[in-house]
């Protein structure tokens, strides 16, 4: 039997397909009943879509079932179906488990999974303190203050302290105030338990020989590319980051324009910060080099994520063979 699960919240819909395509059983069941389906149909094969939630019910849908993750954005039938509903879904997912044309998406081992979490948490946390840094500097606006202050910054917060505003703007200053400290205390405690997960593993030491990189980066790098040798060649990993270039070619003309955009978006991000850092501050001369020829022919934002790519390039060996940033041609 082959099963599509399309899962939701609170709940799943199944559809199970025998080997002649003909659907056998619709059912709808609560996420936490799947593994009562899972049992039943011990030694078939499922898939169902990388949401949210899908972690503890992959981990526990396989414990009996063949399981494969599909890849939400390439799911096209789905996505165009005229006529979308969860039994569409469902039926659909069983057909292409059947056909075995589910195009599968990468599921993460758990200590992946933790060290996603503590740079996310991280990034959701940053992200906030910043949205309450920008309420403050709405807040000075609004009351005609010119006067350039980081909130974000002890000096910034206690000049805001001393400021005196009118009600109830006082009140809602001091209220943004306490959370961006709260924040600030919360972000230090998960920044130490980012640099104890970093220092400890093979990888993010490794990482952290590159000029520009810190635990933090490092562990992102890690946490967002996964595991190295799912990884065939270093075009495959530029793929996943969507820093691979889109081209086009028609008859004899060949076109080769931006980059796709099609992948990890916190690892690309997160490649063109430490490349600016090691470019502009550390002064590597490996990618300094290859970003300055660059730059005199594009933009600096095109050279800066072509030379993103490039790093990756390095990651990806650097990984595979286990060995320290040790770029050609820098020592000569």
């Amino acid at each position: 039997m082959y099963l599509g699960i399309d899962i939701h919240k609170r709940y799943a819909q199944v559809a199970v397909m025998d080997e002649n395509g003909k659907i056998d059983r619709e059912v709808r069941v609560e996420n936490a009943n799947l593994d009562k389906i899972a049992q039943e149909y011990a030694g078939s094969e499922a898939a169902i879509e990388a949401t949210s939630n899908y972690y503890p019910i992959h981990d526990t849908l396989s414990e009996y079932l063949d399981v494969t993750v599909a890849h939400p954005g390439k799911l096209k039938l789905i996505a165009d179906s005229d006529k979308k509903t969860d039994r569409v879904d469902a039926k659909e997912l069983a057909r292409m488990v059947r056909l075995g044309s589910v195009p599968e998406s990468y599921v993460p081992t758990d200590e992946i999974r933790e060290c996603r979490a503590l740079v996310r948490g991280r990034q959701k946390l940053v992200e906030s303190r910043t949205e309450y840094a920008n309420k403050i500097h709405g807040l000075l606006a609004d009351h005609g203050i010119t006067r350039k202050v980081k909130p974000l910054s002890v000096e910034g917060r206690e000049f805001l302290r001393e400021l005196s505003l009118s009600t109830p703007w006082d009140a809602l200053l001091t209220a943004h105030l306490e959370v961006i400290e709260t924040l600030t205390e919360e972000i230090e405690r998960l920044e130490a338990t980012i640099e104890e997960r970093a220092g400890s593993l093979e990888e993010t030491q490794l990482l952290m020989s590159i000029p520009g990189v810190s635990y933090y980066s490092a562990l992102m790098i890690y946490a967002e590319l996964g595991e190295i040798d799912r990884f065939d060649r270093d075009k495959e990993v530029v793929s996943y980051a969507g820093l691979n270039p889109v081209i086009r070619e028609s008859g004899d003309s060949r076109f080769e324009g931006g980059i796709s955009k099609r992948g990890a978006s916190g690892l690309r991000w997160i490649l063109v910060q430490c490349t600016n850092v090691a470019v502009h501050t550390c002064q590597d001369t490996y990618l300094s080099r290859f970003y300055n020829r660059l730059a005199n022919r594009k933009s600096s934002k095109e050279a800066m994520v072509a030379t993103a790519r490039k790093l990756l390039v390095s990651i990806f060996h650097m990984l595979d063979r286990k060995e320290v940033y040790d770029p050609p041609g820098v020592s000569a």
